[in-house]
This record gives C-alpha cells, structure tokens and sequence, in this order.
C-alpha cells in the first residue's frame, strides 16, 4: 500500500511542534488558524471574540500535542477542540450576561457607521443568511458551519460530532434546503410550508 505523503509531513510537523520547533508550530498555525477563525467567527458574529477562542484553541492543542498520536484525524481533533472551546465560551458569557438598559441600546445604534449602498444589498444577504441559519436546529448549524467554514470533508464532521456518515449528510441535505426554502420566502417563521402562488 503506498504511503501518503502528506499525511506522512503533517505526523513529522506534528512530532517536532511536540518537541517544541517553532517553525513546526508556525507551519501549523499558518496551515489551521484561518479556518479555525472563520468557523467560530461564523459562529459567534464577533471577530475579536473569534479571535480570542482561536487563540485559545491553539493553547489547548499545545498543551495536548504531546499526548496526541496522528492517525489520519488531526483536523477532526482540532475542530472537535474549536467547537468544545465555542460552546464553552458562549455558555459562560450567557451565565454572566447582563442586560443593557434600552438608553444605551439607542447610544450604540447611533454611533453605527452606514456603509455605503453597494454593500447595503450584501449586508442584506449577509443577515438574512444568518436570521435563516438561526431557524435551524443547532446540530444542523453546527454541520453547515463545520462543512462551509471549517472546510471539513463529512468523514471529519461525523468524527467531530461522533455521529454517522449518513447522519451527518442527510442533515447537511435537509439543513441546506431548508436554507434554501427559508430565502426564497417559501417558509414562514414557525416553518410550515406556504402553498405557491
């Protein structure tokens, strides 16, 4: 059976980032941060939150590499961490969440910069995509986010999630043509289907 060498360069990056080789650790957050990123980012809607999570992330697969044997599921165990350390973090905040008096709501709408209108129908699609994805059960939001921002094949998703393979896609299946059903106005919001025109 020949052997894969990508898989074989990313076992030798990992054993040397667990001996402690900074280009190791450099070639593997350069390789991962970006997605790691932009899935919890998707997630959380704040980038300097994201940032702190991915930060975190990359702590914890520090502290744990050392333990950590490649088998072919680097990916998985490094999204299963971004997620756990997401879930985490959202718990937490909305343990300690306070609320905002309506004063202060009106202050920070105020200070809201409008962008010009060539990004009004971007930012348009852009919340409607998300009032859309907030329609969805949160295992379906976690499959859609993990295959279209995490950039994880379905193999890696069931790993993360340690559901099966076919779960896995027939929820992604369901999940995008609800998405799909949602945008075009063909559901209302306590998702019963509208008869066509």
């Amino acid at each position: 059976m020949p052997s894969n060498p990508e898989k074989e360069t990313l076992e030798k990056t990992l054993q040397r980032a667990a001996g402690g080789d900074e280009d190791a650790w450099r070639t593997i957050i350069e390789s991962y941060s970006g997605r790691v990123f932009g899935l919890i980012r998707s997630q959380c809607g704040n980038a300097d939150l994201a940032e702190e999570i991915t930060q975190s992330v990359f702590c914890t697969m520090a502290e744990k590499i050392v333990g950590y044997t490649e088998s072919g599921r680097f990916e998985s165990w490094l999204f299963r961490i971004a997620i756990n350390r997401l879930r985490d973090e959202m718990r937490r905040r909305k343990r300690h969440a306070r609320p905002v008096e309506e004063e202060k709501l009106i202050g920070m709408a105020g200070a809201i910069e409008v962008e010009p209108d060539r990004d009004d129908a971007r930012r348009q699609d852009t919340g409607a995509l998300r009032e859309a994805m907030a329609q969805l059960p949160e295992a379906d939001q976690r499959i859609v986010y993990l295959r279209h921002y995490g950039e994880l094949s379905f193999r890696q998703i069931a790993d993360i999630l340690d559901q099966p393979l076919g779960t896995v896609l027939a929820r992604q299946h369901r999940a995008l043509k609800k998405l799909r059903d949602l945008l075009e106005g063909k559901v209302r919001e306590d998702g019963i289907e509208q008869d066509e025109p």
